[in-house]
């Protein structure tokens, strides 16, 4: 199981608010700790990333013991990115959707690559899978309703998707991925899910529900292995 806390925009401009997001990541159990790099990144907006402050965030993540990674969502952010050596690239819905020459460059790096597919409109996969390559079941809608919901896989292991990326409030939906085979879950992760300076907040998980679903998930998944 690989469960990645997604911070994104939470740090609401405030990057020192970043290193406890980070810190507490780690402590709840995260195996990666995910910012968005290229959206809403001009230097007056709340996600104005620069490399001096991706490289803080990355030496953060190093010293924490977790690992880093970012959605790389833009042509100037992928060039920003390929001086880091991230383990691991993340591409966001918007980018599969709309700047398919962006993801086959970063593809062409033939390092692990997870896409999340949740504006992609199509019946076949956007781009030939490799053995590198992992998929991740995703409703663009912020946040999912349970209704929104009614399309997540049965059984992941006879699906088209690795896992899931969820947008749902709680971390119900999050575990019965796990239980329907699901080896990737990515969550928003917030240290207050009243704050409003984003929509993101209310529908992350605390530190204690990260926590939660981490423990239980990986239960499931220890379970599921067993034959259960």
């Amino acid at each position: 199981m690989l469960f990645i806390a997604e911070i994104g925009m939470n740090h609401n401009g405030n990057f020192g608010l970043a290193f406890e997001l980070i810190k507490q990541a780690k402590y709840a159990g995260a195996d990666i700790a995910k910012f968005q790099l290229g959206w809403r990144d001009k230097p007056d907006e709340i996600n104005g990333i620069t490399p001096e402050i991706l490289r803080q965030l990355q030496g953060w993540c190093d010293y924490f013991g977790i690992e880093f990674m970012c959605s790389i969502i833009t042509e100037q952010a992928w060039e920003m990115a390929k001086d880091f050596g991230f383990k691991t690239y993340k591409i966001a819905s918007r980018t599969v959707k709309e700047k398919p020459e962006l993801v086959r460059a970063i593809l062409a790096q033939d390092k692990p690559t997870i896409l999340s597919l949740g504006m992609w409109e199509g019946k076949e996969l956007p781009f030939p899978r490799t053995p590198q390559m992992r998929y991740l079941w995703c409703l663009s809608k912020y946040p999912c309703e349970p209704h929104d919901l009614v399309g997540l896989p049965k059984d992941f292991g006879k699906s088209i998707y690795d896992g899931y990326s969820d947008h749902s409030i709680g971390i119900e939906t999050a575990l019965m991925a796990i239980t329907r085979g699901a080896q990737i879950v990515e969550k928003h992760f917030t240290l207050d899910k009243s704050d409003r300076t984003i929509r993101d907040h209310a529908l992350s998980a605390t530190p204690e529900e990260f926590r939660l679903m981490v423990n239980m998930g990986r239960d499931i998944h220890r379970k599921l292995k067993l034959g259960v």
